[in-house]
């Protein structure tokens, strides 16, 4: 069921079996003094991508934000947004230049696939049997 009124200007659907995720989560939150980020995480029981007109396949691929009004951004623009409304647009501005941008999203999309097996190189993964439930779906 979507929300109807919200202080929130993006929700980020996170992994909360990623451990990547899960800092990256924690550090943009601990910085959202204005309350402007929500987050769900897709691995919770309950959760329904259905809900954001997606499938789990897709939500587990990537990096996903909604806005209020329903519209979806994915990947890297997905952390572009969610930098510019806890004031450190300009960290990732870069992401967005010509060139920059291609070889960003390139990177991102390797990344995401590859992202539990790195944790583990970092010590860092909560997963069982390497896998996270990672998907292999595009949007």
């Amino acid at each position: 069921m979507k929300e109807t009124k919200t202080n929130w200007q993006l929700k980020l659907l996170f992994d909360g079996q990623c451990p990547f995720c899960c800092r990256e989560v924690a550090w943009l939150k601990r910085r959202d003094r204005a309350g402007k980020l929500a987050t769900e995480d897709i691995s919770a029981p309950g959760f329904d991508a259905a809900i954001y007109g997606l499938t789990q396949t897709e939500v587990e691929g990537v990096m996903h934000g909604i806005f209020p009004d329903g519209r979806v951004v994915t990947r890297v623009a997905t952390f572009r947004a969610a930098y510019r409304l806890v004031g450190l647009g300009w960290l990732v501005a870069p992401t967005s230049w010509p060139g920059l941008r291609w070889l960003t999203d390139k990177f991102y999309e390797w990344f995401a696939r590859n992202r539990v097996k790195i944790g583990g190189w970092f010590g860092g993964s909560k997963c069982e049997n390497g896998s996270c439930r990672v998907g292999e779906g595009k949007k």
